[in-house]
Parts: structure tokens; C-alpha cells; sequence
């Protein structure tokens, strides 16, 4: 998801600085969207002059005292702690007015904003997978976020060519609460010796889903999806209708993560 929206920002015309602690993760991370680039120019929808100055608009470091930015958006695992600690890390060596944005799809806006030391300035960026070609955003309001803040994320958004929703910090936001029966109904299915993956996956898109619960689940990764079922669960009080699946759970603790680990509900080797 980071170079993801790095590459989003980029070609939106942003100076852009790409962070991670893990050099390897860097390099994959310019790999992949050299590549990805250089497919949109073989297929003639850029041109290679426009790949150029877009990787040229983006820094690449593993040094956090290079992140000095008028926004910064993080995409760190779904931990309040660590996505606090980095902020107030990244706060201390920018200025004032540098807004920080969560790219979380669970977690409590408000809530990690509280334990940041100038929380009006806390706002949730949520992108979805993949970055450059989703066009929904949510720009979540904290219960301490800067009316100013919003509206700077607001427009921001529209600049990628995006299209914002401002929606109210609460449980999954607006998306993944509305998603979570897609996912954990067609895990029930399985369950229940009903179906299995492939059969569920081929009846929704027939009837007009661009993919599948299965699918979806896969190129999400079943560490974050299952991490959100999770969250949304329990910040609403456990109801029993969105009891998390232990067949997502299994496959989270075998490894199984979909294509980011070649293998998931499908085999991706």
C-alpha cells in the first residue's frame, strides 16, 4: 500500500519520499513500480517521458530524519502503538503544521490520535488496494481532527484524481464495515461444508462482482483482512454475526497470505 500511494502522489505531481526501515523492502518496493510503469507505457497509456519524472519525484530512504514533509501518510502494520511511535518520531523533526495521516482501516482514529502530541492534527487517509487504480478514499475524522485538516485532506484527494468521502471515525468507517458479510458469510458458506472457495468466488463475479470474497481476501492479504474483521468485531461488542472465521485465522497462522506470499485461499506459485 505505501508505494502505492507514493506512486499515486508522484504522478500527481508531488515531491514524494518513500520511508521504510527495511532496505530489501525499498528496493522490491522501486522493482515493483518501475514495472508496473513500464507496463502502463507498453500498453501506451503514459509515456515513457512521464515514467521518468515520476520516479524522479520520488525518494527512496531508509533514514526517517529524511521524511520532512508538509503531509505525512503512513501504511505501517495495523498496531496503534507503532503507527504512534513513528508519528511522534516524524513530528519532532517537522513543523507545526505537518498533518499526519493513518492509511489504517480499523483502527480507531481518535484513539491513536490521542497518544500523538498535537492530535487536532491526526486524520485517517484511507486508500484502498491497488492504490493507483482504486478511486475511493476516506478521509476520517477524528474525534480531536482540525476542521482545517479535513479540508486540506479533502482537496488534497481531489488533486490525485481521487474521490474522497469524509466519513465519522467509527468502526471499519464507511467500507469495511459495509464489507465485512461479504467476506465472513462466504467463510461460513465454507464452513459449513456448503461450498468451497472457488465455486463462491465464480457465482458472485457471475453476477456482476469484479472479484470474488476469495479473491478479494487473497490480493488484500488474509493478515490485514482478518486483522480488520477482528478489530470491527470487537469494537462493536462481539455480535455473533460477525464473528471473525477460524479458516481465515488458520490460514493467518500458517503463513497463507495470498499473493503476497504466494499462497492463500489459491495458489499464487
Amino acid at each position: 500500500m505505501g508505494s502505492g500511494i507514493a506512486q499515486v502522489v508522484a504522478s500527481a505531481g508531488f515531491s514524494t519520499i518513500l520511508y521504510d526501515l527495511d532496505k530489501n523492502i525499498l528496493r522490491s518496493a522501486q522493482k515493483k513500480m518501475e514495472k508496473d510503469l513500464q507496463a502502463l507505457v507498453d500498453k501506451e497509456k503514459i509515456k515513457e517521458e512521464e515514467m521518468k519524472s515520476l520516479l524522479g519525484r520520488i525518494f527512496f530512504t531508509d533514514d526517517a530524519d529524511s521524511c520532512y514533509a508538509d503531509l505525512v501518510i503512513e501504511a505501517v502494520v495495523e498496531n496503534a502503538a507503532i503507527k504512534a511511535a513513528l508519528f511522534n518520531q516524524l513530528a519532532a523533526i517537522n513543523t507545526p503544521t505537518t498533518i499526519f495521516a493513518t492509511n489504517t482501516s480499523s483502527l480507531s482514529v481518535s484513539a491513536l490520535s490521542l497518544q500523538i502530541n498535537d492530535p487536532q492534527r491526526v486524520a485517517g487517509l484511507h486508500f484502498f488496494n491497488p492504490a493507483p487504480l482504486m478511486k475511493l478514499v476516506e478521509v476520517v475524522k477524528g474525534e480531536k481532527t482540525a476542521d482545517e485538516v479535513i479540508t486540506a485532506l479533502v482537496d488534497f484527494t481531489r488533486k490525485l484524481g481521487k474521490q474522497p468521502v469524509i466519513c465519522r471515525d467509527a468502526p471499519g468507517f464507511i467500507v469495511n464495515r459495509v464489507a465485512r458479510p461479504y467476506y465472513i458469510e462466504s467463510l461460513r458458506l465454507v464452513e459449513e461444508g456448503i461450498a468451497d472457495f472457488a465455486t463462491i468466488d465464480s457465482l458472485l463475479e457471475s453476477k456482476g462482482f469484479k472479484m470474488g470474497p476469495f479473491r478479494l481476501m487473497d490480493l488484500i492479504g488474509n493478515d490485514v483482512n482478518y486483522a480488520v474483521s477482528c478489530s470491527v468485531y470487537d469494537q462493536l461488542n462481539q455480535p455473533e454475526r460477525l464473528r471473525p472465521s477460524p479458516i481465515q485465522k488458520e490460514k493467518v497462522d500458517r503463513g497463507e497470505l495470498g499473493k503476497k506470499s504466494g499462497k492463500g485461499y489459491y495458489d499464487y506459485h
